[in-house]
Parts: structure tokens; C-alpha cells; sequence
């Protein structure tokens, strides 16, 4: 199992520390989810990459995982904490008064606008955007949901706005159905689960 953390900052302390003691036992393989081929865009997505076209047709080089160290490790923490401390949960029908509409949030968003957002500000402290793919989930009651997967030399691991744990997937009690692609930001492929069905619309 990969480190966790809480959202105090004795949490933080406790993932920095944690994270030599893992880097030290765990095996390098982790633990990967398996994809399939191209399906279909969100629709929250599409409609965001008619906005911001510029960000939905970059084509990743580069298909190794994210090769995680300490520093690298230091600022997933820090990212994910600070969105979710930042961004307070509203829906899209309460924010803009229609469903399913994909943003960067300023101070209020729904759950894909908190993966949006920290996609974006690790992407700006270097992290490729082949390591951190949007995921279309489901969560046990059957609503639909949306999370980060980061992909790394370790595993894929989920940044969640529903926790501040930071957990492999398996981990999750997530059904996962699809993601974008690593090869390119405006395609998404599907995980193949047994259990895959498919989802409606994302909520936070």
C-alpha cells in the first residue's frame, strides 16, 4: 500500500516520512490498471475542449509511468491537499444552472472541477499529462463520479476531492469505466473491470 495522508499538516509530515520507508519494501511493478480501447468522451469533456481546444489535442510522447521520488512525491501531496482545503463542493446545476459542465474552479466546484484544477497546477510543476488522467468512476451507490489517476513507476493512484487519502486504485471502492487516454488528452479509453457498466453524469 502506498502512503496516505490526512488533510492536517501533520498528515503531510506523516506522508513525507512515510514515503522513504515505502520506496524501501514495496515492490517497483505496483499495481496498474488494465485499459482497453477508445470510448466515448464525457460530455462535461467534450464540451470543455470546445472551450479549451488548445488543452484537449496534445499528443504525449513519452508512455513510461511517472518514476516517483521523494520531491515528486512532496508536491502530489501538496497539490492535492490545497485543492481540495481551496475548492468547497457545489454542483454544476448550483454553480451554472445546467449539468455537466467541465471548468477550472476558482472557489467552488463539482468533482471533475477539482480534477481539472489539480491536473493543471501538478502539470505546472512539471508532472506530464500522460501521468494524470482524468477517470470516469462509479461509487457504490451507483452515482457517477470523477477522480485523478496518477500513473506511476508504483502503481495508479487516485486524487480524490471525497478524501485526502491518496490510494492505489484497487484500493478504492470505485467501479473505474473509463479514462483519457495517455497518448492524447482529448481520447479516453475503458478499464477493463468485470464489473463495468455505463455511467450517466459525474457528481461531486
Amino acid at each position: 500500500m502506498f502512503p496516505v495522508f490526512k488533510k492536517v499538516s501533520v498528515g503531510v509530515l506523516s506522508a513525507v516520512a512515510a514515503f522513504g520507508i515505502f520506496a524501501s519494501t514495496a515492490a517497483a511493478s505496483g499495481e496498474f490498471m488494465i485499459t482497453g480501447g477508445l470510448t466515448s468522451q464525457p460530455i462535461g469533456h467534450y464540451e470543455f475542449c470546445k472551450r479549451e481546444s488548445a488543452e484537449c489535442g496534445i499528443r504525449n510522447k513519452s508512455m513510461a509511468p511517472l518514476k516517483l521520488d521523494q520531491q515528486i512525491w512532496n508536491k502530489i501531496v501538496q497539490v492535492n491537499l490545497s485543492v481540495n482545503d481551496r475548492i468547497q463542493p457545489m454542483t454544476d446545476m448550483e454553480i451554472y444552472g445546467q449539468e455537466e459542465y467541465w471548468a477550472y474552479p476558482t472557489t467552488v466546484g463539482d468533482c471533475e472541477d477539482y480534477v481539472l484544477l489539480k491536473q493543471r497546477e501538478l502539470a505546472q510543476a512539471g508532472i506530464s499529462l500522460s501521468h494524470m488522467l482524468i477517470t470516469v468512476v462509479r461509487k457504490p451507490d451507483g452515482e457517477g463520479h470523477a477522480v485523478l489517476t496518477l500513473r506511476t513507476d508504483r502503481g495508479d493512484f487516485i486524487l480524490d476531492n471525497l478524501t485526502d487519502e491518496i490510494l492505489n486504485w484497487q484500493a478504492t471502492d470505485y467501479t473505474y469505466l473509463k479514462r483519457q487516454s495517455d497518448q492524447n488528452t482529448g481520447q479516453w479509453v475503458s478499464i477493463e473491470t468485470p464489473s463495468n457498466l455505463v455511467v450517466g453524469s459525474v457528481r461531486r
